[in-house]
């Protein structure tokens, strides 16, 4: 008998010594850190880092090693980025990824693989409905539901015309789908821009010519800050007011923009207002981190670690991927967000609200208005077979 409980003994301790000396999780981050709209993924890679140093260097109590390589908004060097997180360094969990042509050109393939892909951000119409896979998360949204926000919003307004515009990429169209499902008035007209341009005076002369009642626009980064500069300029913002989703509006841009974007509405899932414990927590934690106020980015980067480590809690690592899925369908996370969950294509079950651009003593920010959607399901999720 005493044999066998010191052999017990041995046995635990050679499982605790392997335990602690365990190599980390390697979660591969494929985000945008370069470009104008460089600071996206800064902000995505901050906030996902954040809730690391809050477990000392651990996710969920399991040790994790975050690995970030900057895509350049190129959708070939983000598949070829993919490939070496894969094949070089064996990871199982990809994140961070900004833009959906970036995106589309490297989630099908990852999780082809057996690789768990989480977004922090980019969420395209084609992986939420037939395109769905059980090895993809979007802890973001659905690319359409922060402009169908506004839509419903805009309607509720009484703007009866509204001229649209996006740029000619994935992100682009959806997001007019997402306004265009919501809204019931007229469509004065629908352009689609460069990605990446810089001057709009084309565009904003044939909207001046068009006569709106109201604009919609989705540019998100430096875009958005160079049209707002210029639709300001050429005193269209006295006349014809401007909506959009919160991609536009996050307070790094207004610092840019300034009071060019004073008194716009834009539709979130998040404001650093929202009232809950999570939030508080997050919001303070993230300003004493990296001095500055959360951006929506940084808020879905910080909500995606957490989630992560809700899985690797209950599974205790990524040896059993079935285990993984289902602790992360659970969602068993508290969100800054507040309600959370994941409907049957696994995006975001969430509260949507409407924000207003203010100015107070230390500069310029949102404030959430209202909330008008509550529990909001995308319009892709029935088309999911999952």
């Amino acid at each position: 008998m005493k044999k066998l409980v010191t052999g017990l003994f041995c046995v635990g301790m050679m499982l605790s010594t392997l335990s602690y000396g365990a190599e980390p999780i390697k979660i591969g981050m494929i985000t945008t850190l370069s470009t104008k709209a460089g600071y996206l993924g800064e902000d995505i890679r901050d906030g996902f880092k954040l809730a690391i140093d809050q477990e000392d260097g651990k996710l969920g109590g399991v040790p994790v090693e975050l690995l970030v390589e900057d895509d350049g908004r190129k959708p070939e060097k983000g598949k070829q980025i993919a490939e070496r997180y894969i094949k070089k360094d064996n990871i199982k969990i990809m994140t961070g990824i900004v833009f959906s042509n970036v995106a589309m050109a490297v989630v099908p393939k990852v999780v082809r693989d057996d690789v768990l892909y989480l977004s922090t951000n980019a969420a395209p119409s084609k992986l939420a409905g037939k395109g769905c896979n059980p090895n993809y998360f979007s802890v973001s949204y659905q690319n359409d539901n922060l402009d169908e926000v506004v839509g419903q919003y805009v309607t509720e307004t009484g703007h009866k015309s509204v001229y649209l515009i996006a740029p000619n990429y994935p992100a682009g169209k959806d997001h007019l789908a997402g306004f265009k499902r919501y809204y019931k008035g007229t469509i004065a007209g629908e352009v689609y821009t460069k990605l990446g341009q810089s001057d709009y005076a084309a565009e904003l002369a044939a909207l001046r010519a068009a006569k709106p009642e109201a604009v919609f626009f989705f540019l998100p980064g430096g875009m958005g800050i160079n049209f707002l500069k210029q639709y300001a300029q050429s005193g269209l913002n006295q006349t014809t007011p401007v909506y959009g989703p919160a991609f536009s509006f996050d307070e790094r841009i207004l610092g840019a923009v300034g009071t060019a974007a004073l008194g716009v509405k834009n539709g979130s899932q998040w404001t650093h207002d929202l009232d809950n414990r999570a939030n508080h927590e997050f919001v303070a934690a993230y300003q004493k981190a990296y001095g500055r106020m959360p951006t929506l980015y940084a808020s879905q980067g910080f909500d995606t670690a957490r989630l992560i480590g809700s899985a690797l809690k209950a599974t205790g690592g990524v040896d059993d991927l079935d285990a993984v899925r289902a602790a992360l369908k659970k969602a068993d996370f508290a969100s800054v967000r507040g309600n959370f969950s994941f409907g049957k294509n696994q995006h975001p079950v969430q509260d949507i609200y409407i924000r207003e651009v203010i100015k107070t003593e230390n500069g310029f920010t949102n404030k959430t208005i209202k909330k008008v959607f509550s529990n909001h399901v995308d319009a892709y999720a029935e088309q999911c077979k999952m």
